[in-house]
């Protein structure tokens, strides 16, 4: 049985990469910035077959939504995924939640309204569940939950939640209509596989009638095991055939813990984390010039100032940001073992986010960097797509037994 998906707000598609290697087939991509578009066009263009055959739709998610060709797309679509523009919610934005003009839940819930998919996958910025969102954000997964009970054109969001609030406290709740199970998991990519330390929000929800009973990936990396790896075997040294006269010293913090678990000759239960220096391994230092590595030519300019002091060498990176004061406002930057700095290149910031080394990123250092930093880690989306898939195709298995059994039961009666 084969999986299809539509993929909103794709950006430079690391979402949509994600969803295509969990094995969905792309039936449409819809993303309204041109330099974004013109990323996953000239990947085409350049035979990437992750991205071979998406039909690129570049326009505004609200319009496409209205469509009356959208009915097409709609029997049997297995999965709608995406990452609202997050600039309402993020600690880097105005934080102006439902005020805002570029909150597109309102166009994410139409088009599940509309289109009617088994499962829905949407990611978002830690910021979306800080206090002072409260309220929106449950009135978020509320919408999510039951989309076809849409808001009024007389009625406010406040006065929507609370008719939502209502519906969900009575019988009628579970009985018809087109409602989901929703589940929300606030997740850090490091620790699945990540070279960066990017929390964000995993809203994944399944159709009532799809046998799911989903929750959401296990943690496979740890900082515990990182530790372990570089200061108790020293494995981690070894691997990148670190000379023990260069090795750091060990965070004085920790001395108590590691001779503990050096005295315990206990190992970790997870991978270790994985690190700048391991994401990096491969590529030659960035040269102005450029080399004949895509998107690897080194941008001059970098400098520390108070609270952008960029990611050390050996731990996962902090968060990539795109940036509202100028790309990426000073954090985007590697800190090298003698404490200096540079920025990253693209393509460095491309592994950071787990893009393929043959997937180009269009535009200018800033451009590309700004849809890297909007951008979902291509493995972290796999991992959860990948989760949903599993379960889509395990409840499609039990429905086909049930309906191939139903005969042979009658005609036994």
């Amino acid at each position: 049985m084969s999986l299809n998906s539509i993929e909103l707000f794709a950006g430079a598609g690391g979402l949509a990469l994600g969803v295509a290697l969990a094995g969905f087939k792309t039936r449409a991509v819809v993303e309204w910035d041109q330099w974004a578009c013109d990323t996953i066009r000239e990947n085409q263009g350049r035979g990437h077959p992750l991205v071979a055959g998406w039909p690129v739709i570049q326009g505004d998610v609200r319009d496409w939504v209205r469509d009356a060709g959208l009915a097409a797309l709609s029997p049997g679509l297995d999965l709608i995924a995406g990452g609202p523009p997050c600039q309402p919610f993020s600690l880097g934005g105005k934080h102006k939640a439902h005020h805002d003009s570029r909150d597109m839940f309102p166009a994410t819930v139409q088009a599940i309204r509309r289109l009617r998919p088994k499962a829905f996958i949407i990611e978002n910025v830690k910021g979306l569940t800080r206090s002072a969102f409260h309220d929106y954000y449950h009135y978020i997964l509320l919408q999510l939950q039951f989309p076809e009970i849409s808001i009024k054109p007389d009625e406010g969001w406040i006065d929507h939640h609370r008719r939502l609030q209502q519906h969900l406290t009575t019988k009628r709740s579970h009985l018809g209509g087109l409602r989901y199970r929703v589940t929300a998991t606030l997740v850090n990519a490091a620790n699945l596989g990540v070279p960066q330390r990017r929390e964000r929000v995993f809203i994944v929800g399944f159709r009532h009638d799809v046998d799911a009973n989903w929750s959401f990936p296990r943690q496979t990396h740890s900082l515990d095991a990182l530790l372990h790896d570089q200061w108790v075997t020293g494995d981690y040294w070894d691997r990148h055939e670190v000379a023990r006269r260069h090795r750091p010293t060990p965070p004085q913090r920790l001395a108590v813990t590691l001779n503990r678990l050096r005295g315990l000759g206990l190992g970790p239960t997870h991978a270790p984390w994985q690190t700048v220096r391991d994401a990096l391994r491969g590529l030659p230092e960035p040269t102005t010039r450029g080399c004949h590595i895509l998107n690897h030519r080194l941008q001059v300019g970098a400098r520390v100032y108070p609270g952008h002091t960029g990611s050390p060498l050996d731990l996962p990176a902090k968060t990539l940001k795109a940036g509202d004061h100028g790309v990426p406002g000073g954090e985007n930057m590697l800190v090298r073992p003698d404490g200096s700095v540079r920025y990253f290149t693209v393509r460095e910031s491309a592994r950071l986010q787990t893009f393929p080394d043959g997937y180009e990123l269009h535009g200018s250092w800033t451009e590309a960097m700004r849809q890297l930093g909007n951008a979902v880690p291509m493995l972290l989306g796999r991992a959860v797509a990948a989760s949903v898939a599993e379960h889509l195709l395990l409840s499609s298995a039990q429905s086909m037994s049930q309906s191939s059994a139903a005969p042979s039961l009658a005609s036994a009666t």
